[in-house]
């Protein structure tokens, strides 16, 4: 799948390609230095990250992988790929394993990456360097919270997959809702170019249905596990960045961070939305820069 020529300026990292788990994973390998993984949520994909690749990437590596059903990887049917949250996990373990990377990462997670970052971080807790969130969760439903309808929508009824997988209507919502700037239209194409048809847009729509909410769905019982163990990171460098006019990860979200990380770096960004990297990048970057350099990984690279 090559790169149009109308939004390859904004994107212009080679491809490359690993086997992971048996399915071909595009992912993003730039820059040399500390390594910090970048884990995308739904419906993005590692275009999400690409200005804070070119900003940082003159003095850390940057990897930024595609999920299986996502961006520029493999799209497989569901007889081949289970669309579960545990195996998302495994797919992320499987690609640090093969790249080899250094024993400290700094993992940067938006969205569903950061329950997938953090699910993988609960089982290598001693790799964990520094933490950098963007408008993410690693726990359920705050108290009092309900899944908003929009997802509802989505999750429960076929009439909700039957807008994601023909209309895209979950990518469309994307660009068009989940900013307060909008977005050029480069950058909308970006966005969009990977999920075209039906069978591109199996996995937007299974990571809703996967979203779990009650003890009896799949990943509920993983999700509960990491978030009673967040608090091993107790120690580790932790920066928050957060988009105060996102309707799905919004105030109560990040107030659910506050108390499970009281050490975090928290900076709120009242004009900014769910892609808060497009919304507040210019804002990000150099608090980012900043971040990473105040608190060096033993032995790295950039220490």
């Amino acid at each position: 799948m090559s790169v149009p020529a109308l939004w390859q300026p904004l994107y212009p990292f080679p491809s490359r390609f690993a086997q992971v788990n048996g399915f071909r994973c595009h992912y993003l390998d730039e820059g040399q230095g500390e390594p910090l993984l970048l884990l995308h949520g739904n419906p993005t994909w590692s275009f999400y990250y690409r200005d804070l690749i070119r900003g940082l990437r003159d003095r850390y590596r940057l990897i930024a992988p595609d999920h299986i059903g996502c961006g520029l990887s493999e799209k497989p049917d569901d007889a081949r790929y289970p669309y579960r949250l545990e195996r998302r996990v495994e797919d992320i373990d499987a690609l640090v394993r093969q790249l080899d990377l250094p024993e400290k990462l700094t993992l940067v997670l938006h969205d569903w990456g950061g329950m997938i970052g953090l699910a993988w971080a609960s089982r290598h807790p001693q790799r964990v360097g520094r933490l950098v969130l963007l408008n993410t969760a690693a726990f359920g439903l705050p108290a009092g919270k309900r899944l908003p309808w929009q997802l509802a929508l989505v999750r429960n009824t076929p009439l909700g997959a039957l807008l994601v997988r023909g209309c895209n209507a979950f990518s469309a919502g994307l660009v068009r809702f989940c900013t307060v700037r909008p977005l050029s239209t480069a950058v909308r194409a970006g966005y969009l170019y990977p999920y075209r048809t039906w069978s591109d847009r199996r996995a937007v729509l299974r990571f809703v249905q996967d979203i779990p909410l009650r003890p009896s769905d799949p990943g509920f019982d993983l999700v509960q596990s990491v978030d009673a163990g967040l608090a091993r990171f107790a120690e580790v460098p932790t920066f928050i960045g957060w988009g105060a006019r996102d309707f799905v990860f919004d105030d109560a979200f990040l107030e659910g961070w506050r108390k499970r990380m009281p050490h975090a770096e928290v900076h709120r960004f009242a004009e900014a939305g769910h892609l808060v990297l497009d919304d507040a990048g210019e804002q990000l970057l150099p608090l980012i820069r900043d971040f990473l350099a105040r608190h060096p990984l033993p032995g790295g690279a950039n220490a």
